[in-house]
């Protein structure tokens, strides 16, 4: 461990070293592509009991609709913020590391239930196994959004340290999965192609970043102008693309200038965990963020339930998708769907299971007999 540990620092300066243009692309490109793999290395499952405790103690049980962490530096608000938000108690003192485990909490809004992790903050160099910094990002990887805790009164640049964390163990934050087609081949060597000027990547780059896979014979064709990482990224396979909120804690204890400036600051939601300042804004945006909708259910010949809707993802919200998520046998018996609500075309449509559901859409399944 400590010899991969001591190749990434030494790439890592290397890269710093190096000025950034044209003539050092593809030596960059290179090098980043020796850095991601190095980065498996680590984030490999390791049989040692050393190397920030594989898995160990934050195995939580996925629940509700969706799950959203707590990402920050010691002593930030995070458990503060999980106790007013949800009402569960996680420890709070004035010392740092108070919380030593993920707490998990429920957050009831809008007829769903959000799963919200409470997890222990973070030190710089937790993506190479620092603290337990493999656990907390392992857990981060498997929640559909992250709120990144910040100090208001702690210098910004707290902002990019966590976000560099987060990014060396796979995560990419409010990014969409890189628009390109990577297909490996049995012969005929790299065939580049591209529908847009490329500004970052020329052949000679790729063949360098797939050589250093061992990948000799692939067709790679590029739908936007993309960079290194993002050819690595496609190539690793492993990375995870979520939507991320940066909170900003404790306003209370900056002045309204300051406010000012934070409030250029893309993705963020200022907040007052202890005073309960601007909560109701953060459960909107985290709504916002998770892309869900609500769809109620119709039985035959009675009222609609508006209390208990079902909750669908806003990318995978067919007819289809809504059976699934009540009961996998519901396809098999499924006849045809009568929707009420802005997707049907009139009152009541009858649709099949490829039909697009919106927000509060009421469906009734009408089964075989």
């Amino acid at each position: 461990m400590a010899t991969v540990l001591m190749k990434i620092k030494d790439i890592e300066d290397e890269m710093a070293r190096t000025q950034k243009n044209k003539a050092t692309a593809h030596h960059l490109g290179l090098l980043k592509a020796k850095l991601a793999k190095l980065r498996r290395e680590i984030l490999a499952p390791s049989s040692s009991k050393g190397a920030g405790g594989a898995g160990e103690g934050f195995d939580v049980t996925k629940s509700g609709d969706s799950r959203v962490g707590l990402v920050g530096f010691p002593s930030v608000g995070k458990s503060t913020l999980l106790n007013k938000l949800t009402g569960t108690f996680s420890e709070v003192a004035s010392y740092e590391f108070t919380t030593l485990t993920c707490v998990p909490g429920v957050i009831r809004y809008r007829g769903a239930k959000v799963q919200l992790l409470d997890l222990p903050g973070i030190i710089e160099g937790a993506k190479d196994g620092k603290g337990r910094g493999r656990q907390v990002i392992s857990t981060a990887r498997t929640c559909n959004c992250i709120l990144i805790v910040l100090d208001a009164i702690k210098p910004i640049t707290h902002k990019r340290l966590i976000e560099k964390e987060l990014e060396g163990f796979g995560i990419r934050l409010n990014s969409e999965t890189p628009n390109m087609t990577f297909r490996r081949k049995d012969k005929g060597g790299i065939n580049f192609t591209s529908t847009v000027t490329n500004t970052h990547l020329d052949l000679e780059t790729v063949k360098a970043i797939c050589g250093e896979y061992k990948i000799h014979n692939a067709d790679i064709s590029l739908r936007f102008d993309a960079t290194a990482d993002d050819l690595i990224d496609v190539i690793e396979g492993n990375r995870i693309y979520m939507p991320c909120i940066y909170v900003i804690n404790k306003i209370d204890q900056v002045t309204m200038e300051e406010l000012e400036i934070l409030d250029k600051l893309p993705h963020y939601c200022p907040v007052s965990a202890h005073l309960e300042w601007n909560l109701d804004g953060l459960l909107e945006k985290i709504w916002e963020y998770l892309d869900l909708i609500r769809v109620y259910t119709k039985p035959r010949g009675m009222s609609p339930d508006y209390e208990d809707p079902v909750i669908l993802s806003a990318k995978k919200c067919t007819v289809d998708d809504f059976c699934q998520r009540i009961h996998k046998d519901m396809v098999k018996q499924f006849k045809f769907a009568l929707v009420w609500g802005s997707s049907a075309k009139h009152k009541p449509q009858r649709v099949g299971r490829e039909h697009q559901l919106e927000d509060e859409d009421v469906v009734q399944i009408i089964k075989k007999v």
